[in-house]
């Protein structure tokens, strides 16, 4: 069962429990963002291949392709 505190308390304790998180740098933040794009941009463009070459070979298949 949860105990019960007031609001002051609980606040007290939520800023207490944020002080002790390590928060990461500005280099640190902007290296993990562009990792994220190049990570994106490489997925876009093995996604992108991988569909053009299924709908090749589906055109093929099907002899709807030139």
């Amino acid at each position: 069962m949860a105990s019960k505190t007031n609001p002051f308390t609980f606040l007290q304790q939520v800023r207490s429990e944020t002080a002790k998180v390590t928060w990461p740098s500005r280099r640190e933040t902007m290296i993990s963002t562009l990792m994220v794009f190049v990570m994106v941009f490489l997925a876009a463009v093995f996604f992108f291949a991988a569909d053009q070459l299924m709908g090749w070979l589906i055109g093929l298949v099907l002899n709807v392709g030139v």
